[in-house]
């Protein structure tokens, strides 16, 4: 721990070009509070520009470049469960901002945390026979704690959670605290007879933050979307929603057939017809050939600042016509620094409800 809380220190103070009197001040404190409790805590200040070097940081996120611009909410203080609810409807409610999303972060304490099960603090419910495949165990975990939808494609989950030392349980949204948007097509008005609809805020809760060898277990997190992450991967990947076909149908394609090449004119469509229903209600959102640029202009800021940017190509390279920008054609290397967001090991042994 008190390795890597030097090496944060050292680069976080650095770049904030702290003197070199206050760092050395600082790494003592650290180490002193390390030898007598095993551990240390962040200032806000480190906190926050912490987190905001978990988002420089992150391989997988095409959006770093407004790295700086992400607000960071302190909850470390946080025990009360009241309170907890009211800091996850903060988020929810700041982030969205009236459809003009803003990057936000909520971490609450590293030592004893709120838990929450929820891998996104907005997700639908699945069910064996409709609505989002991939929310099927959060669904029944929701259901076993006595919550019922209304077995639609777009129920939204309850947030569940535990306090310390406390019991699992669920906390139904008020449905004016979750901003959708009805997906409709200008040239094609019988996709609205689809009834899609998406959330505005992609507020992920199933990663730990990593910051200085402390980790925060609870630190529910968001950017704004990117088109392709609704039109293309949620929408329309088999093992999610699986539309393509429904989609086209709408659309009036009259085959589907690989050379007829209309599964790709119906993947753009449903992109265009997305990015446009987002548009129209004033939400933020990305097409990925702007987001593409936007993270050209970050590789080039990092490297002004003498900092490699390392990326897992897979996820950079976006999910429609990735030829199209300049992070297709290049490799990143894909070492995972630190301060990061990490994926929470699976758990393989216990019973989820007790």
């Amino acid at each position: 721990m008190l390795e890597e809380a030097k090496s944060f220190i050292k680069t976080m103070y650095n770049e904030l070009n702290y003197d070199k009197e206050r760092i050395v001040d600082r790494l003592k404190e650290i180490e002193t509070d390390i030898q007598a409790t095993g551990t240390y805590d962040h200032t806000t200040e480190e906190l926050s520009y912490g987190a905001k070097m978990a988002w420089r940081n992150s391989n997988r996120c095409i959006g770093r470049f407004f790295w700086e611009s992400l607000t960071v909410a302190d909850a470390r203080h946080i025990q009360n469960e009241d309170e907890f609810i009211h800091a996850i409807e903060q988020h929810i409610q700041i982030a969205t901002n009236n459809g003009k999303i803003k990057p936000y972060i909520t971490i609450f304490s590293k030592d004893n945390p709120p838990q929450i099960y929820n891998n996104q603090l907005i997700r639908y419910a699945g069910y064996d026979d409709c609505g989002d495949p991939s929310e099927i165990k959060v669904t029944q975990l929701a259901q076993h704690l006595g919550w019922q939808g209304e077995h639609t494609d777009f129920d939204v989950l309850p947030l569940i959670y535990k306090m310390p030392n406390g019991t699992m349980n669920y906390y139904a949204y008020p449905s004016s605290l979750i901003k959708e948007v009805p997906i409709r097509h200008h040239r094609f008005p019988k996709l609205e007879a689809l009834g899609l609809k998406w959330y505005a805020v992609p507020i992920i809760s199933s990663m730990d933050l990593k910051i200085g060898g402390i980790t925060y277990p609870t630190a529910p997190f968001n950017g704004w979307y990117m088109v392709n992450e609704i039109a293309v991967r949620n929408f329309t990947d088999t093992y999610r929603y699986n539309l393509l076909e429904s989609v086209a149908d709408a659309f009036e394609f009259d085959t589907l057939r690989n050379n007829s090449f209309n599964k790709d004119r119906a993947l753009v469509e449903l992109n265009d017809a997305v990015y446009q229903s987002f548009k129209n209600e004033g939400v933020s959102i990305v097409d990925h050939v702007t987001a593409s640029k936007q993270f050209e202009r970050f590789e080039l800021n990092e490297s002004k600042q003498g900092r490699d940017v390392t990326g897992k190509w897979s996820w950079l390279a976006p999910s429609l016509s990735p030829t199209l920008v300049s992070n297709y054609h290049h490799g990143y290397n894909n070492e995972i620094k630190e301060p990061n967001f990490f994926y929470k090991k699976a758990e393989t042994k216990g019973c989820p409800f007790h």
